[in-house]
């Protein structure tokens, strides 16, 4: 068998956790940052995980779990 492709854009975006959870980051804090409060500002900070519907989906994407 061949070695299998890593999608390096997906690469970037998400990391799989200890436990085999798939992290991702939010999106909406990198500009346009005056009209957002300081809460929203921090949780946008704070890692999202991926759906169980998703996830399956991801795992063919990173296929040795980058």
């Amino acid at each position: 068998m061949p070695k299998l492709k890593t999608s390096k854009s997906v690469k970037k975006r998400i990391r799989i956790s200890k436990r085999g959870k798939i992290k991702h980051f939010k999106t909406g804090k990198r500009h346009l940052l005056g009209g957002k409060s300081s809460k929203r500002k921090r949780q946008l900070g704070k890692p999202g995980y991926v759906s169980h519907a998703d996830a399956s989906a991801i795992r063919l994407l990173l296929p040795y779990g980058a």
